[in-house]
């Protein structure tokens, strides 16, 4: 009877052995994209890691990780992987496409959006990062695939009051030539004026007020 019992509990621990080593090492994968090793996220994603779980530490998802870390060579293998989500969010909502427009990686965009990556999302935008960041050129892809350029993310704050707040002047002037509304307000009770006041950016509000006077202006003539 021990000689058997032994035998079990022997196969039990080979068993249980067995499924540690076979288990993907997700840790590992995250560390890897970290630090544009293609050739071992390759092999991770062959052995069965997920791409598309958040890592525990920060909650980001690996194509996140891969733009915020400049890991070029990572970011097109994933990009190429079967199953890979382009709207995976990170915990904090990031999509890929929000990042790479933060990061000014143009080409990554591109190549998020020739994939099928969606410019509009519920909640935060990739116009709200690219306005943030200041990035013309694709603030203006964003807005020539029909973003919304009045979106409004949690606490209802718009492209036009994230790049007021961050002094982002050309992009200020860039939403509001293409229709953004500067006499909305976020649910603090601010309109983006009054953002960019609170920041501490005197000439974006003055930007934005003159815009909205001359608007003004334009209507009592009209009428």
């Amino acid at each position: 009877m021990q000689t058997m019992m032994r035998k079990t509990v022997a196969a039990v621990l080979l068993c249980v052995s067995a499924a540690v080593l076979a288990a993907p090492d997700q840790a590992g994968f995250y560390r890897a994209v970290s630090i544009d090793n293609a050739s071992g996220v390759r092999k991770m994603l062959h052995d069965g890691v997920n791409p598309n779980v958040p890592d525990e530490q920060r909650g980001d998802i690996a194509l996140v990780i891969a733009l915020r870390d400049d890991a070029d060579k990572v970011f097109r293998l994933l990009l190429e992987t079967p199953g890979v989500d382009l709207e995976a969010r990170s915990a904090n909502g990031n999509t890929a496409l929000m990042m790479a427009a933060y990061k000014h990686k143009r080409e990554a965009v591109d190549a998020l959006l020739a994939k099928g990556a969606r410019v509009n999302q519920s909640g935060w935008t990739a116009l709200h990062y690219a306005a943030s960041a200041g990035d013309l050129p694709i603030m203006q892809l964003f807005l020539a695939r029909g973003a919304k350029v009045d979106a409004y993310a949690p606490t209802n704050i718009t492209p036009l009051m994230f790049a007021a707040r961050e002094g982002q002047e050309e992009a200020v002037k860039l939403l509001l030539a293409s229709g953004a509304d500067a006499s909305l307000k976020s649910s603090h009770g601010w309109t983006a004026a009054q953002f960019a006041q609170a920041a501490d950016k005197p000439g974006v509000a003055a930007i934005i007020d003159t815009f909205q006077q001359q608007g003004s202006q334009e209507r009592g003539r009209r009428n």
